[in-house]
């Protein structure tokens, strides 16, 4: 039941940091603002598709290492990984 609120709660926190973080280095490294929305059309394609990219692979790292944390706190609290995690449990169809 634990699992089944700190693993999602800990990917939202996590998501909503490194967007914070994405957005502040692409305001120091550009010296602009990120676009709105990378799918408007009047947003340049390099800069739609740059953004897209280091938002994704900031975001889903640091999903990545927090989850993973948190899976590791778990484990330590109880003894056993949160279920749904271990051997067997990739996620793909039997």
């Amino acid at each position: 039941m634990v699992w089944k609120l700190v693993g999602p709660a800990s990917g939202i926190i996590a998501t909503a940091v490194a967007s914070r973080i994405t957005k502040k280095a692409w305001v120091t490294i550009t010296k602009s603002p990120p676009p709105d929305n990378p799918e408007d059309p009047d947003v340049a394609w390099r800069e739609a598709v740059v953004w897209a990219l280091a938002s994704g692979a900031v975001i889903g790292l640091t999903r990545l290492l927090v989850e993973r944390q948190a899976a590791a706190f778990y484990r330590k609290s109880t003894g056993e990984l949160p279920p749904g995690l271990g051997p067997g449990n990739d996620g793909a169809a039997q």
